[in-house]
């Protein structure tokens, strides 16, 4: 073995050439503080129009619950005179089918007062088509 010499590798004469080592990436984006402050002023942006919305909405709740009450005489005279319509067109009706019966008083009111009481609507389309008594009662529901 001494006769064999290994030749050692060495750098060249003057170094080798110095070599950039450290993290060089490039700014990515905002910070970290932009991007807070950003966020802060959309949130307040959302949260001035939502304020600003909910006043606009709760004054058309109030015109509309000012116009309710100003159109509820008017609603209560139809109710009214459509109630009177089918009591009148049911005495009419009892007139018809009791007119054989002995000691029948048409339209004698089953209470014992004179003071006037809402008839239920069982009592008013007691002498109706059933559609007609649904249509009463549901109204516009639908089912799909």
């Amino acid at each position: 073995m001494a006769g064999s010499k290994v030749k050692q590798d060495m750098p060249p004469p003057g170094g080798y050439a110095p070599f950039d080592y450290k993290r060089n990436l490039p700014k990515r984006g905002l910070s970290g503080y932009s991007m807070f402050g950003i966020g802060i002023g959309i949130m307040v942006f959302g949260y001035w129009k939502l304020f600003k919305w909910n006043r606009e909405r709760r004054r058309l709740q109030i015109e509309e619950m000012e116009a309710r009450i100003a159109m509820m005489p008017l609603l209560q005279a139809e109710h009214d005179r459509r109630t009177l319509r089918i009591l009148r067109e049911n005495l009419e009706e009892e007139a018809i089918i009791m007119k054989d019966v002995p000691g029948w008083k048409v339209g004698e009111s089953v209470f014992h007062t004179d003071r006037w009481s809402t008839p239920m609507t069982e009592e008013l389309f007691n002498l109706r088509p059933r559609e007609e008594h649904l249509n009463k009662i549901y109204g516009f529901m639908s089912y799909m």
